[in-house]
């Protein structure tokens, strides 16, 4: 079954980190990566920050455009901040990949979930990984 392994911190708090404590929350990520490759294949996607967001608000009128504000306006600190897909047997095996992101900066969230089409990125192709 397709798994998403979802991560959840507060905006920009990574940069903020000292480098060492940043190399090891990488550490993480480098360490998931190779094991999902091994496997097959995966999706990761890191989501850029808020400020660069827009959100369209539903019209509420039929015919209507709708209305596009800056940001996402959540009233918390904690933002979504990117997720893995990745096929896993099960949701404890999904739970055993997501603790090599585990540390106290970010909360993850397990979920299984389904493909509804699309085509990933080849990893052959130039992507920009700022």
């Amino acid at each position: 079954m397709l798994y998403s392994i979802i991560l959840y911190g507060e905006d920009g708090a990574f940069e903020r980190l000292p480098e060492e404590i940043r190399a090891g929350v990488m550490e993480g990520h480098q360490k998931l990566q190779a094991v999902l490759a091994e496997r097959g294949k995966f999706a990761t996607i890191k989501l850029m920050p808020v400020s660069s967001a827009v959100t369209l608000s539903p019209p509420t009128e039929i015919g209507q455009a709708p209305l596009v504000v800056d940001g996402p306006f959540a009233e918390t600190k904690e933002r979504f901040l990117g997720f893995y897909a990745a096929e896993f047997a099960s949701l404890e095996e999904a739970i055993e990949h997501a603790e090599y992101l585990s540390t106290p900066y970010v909360r993850i969230e397990v979920r299984p979930v389904q493909w509804a089409g699309g085509v990933l990125a080849d990893e052959s192709k130039d992507r920009d990984m700022a």
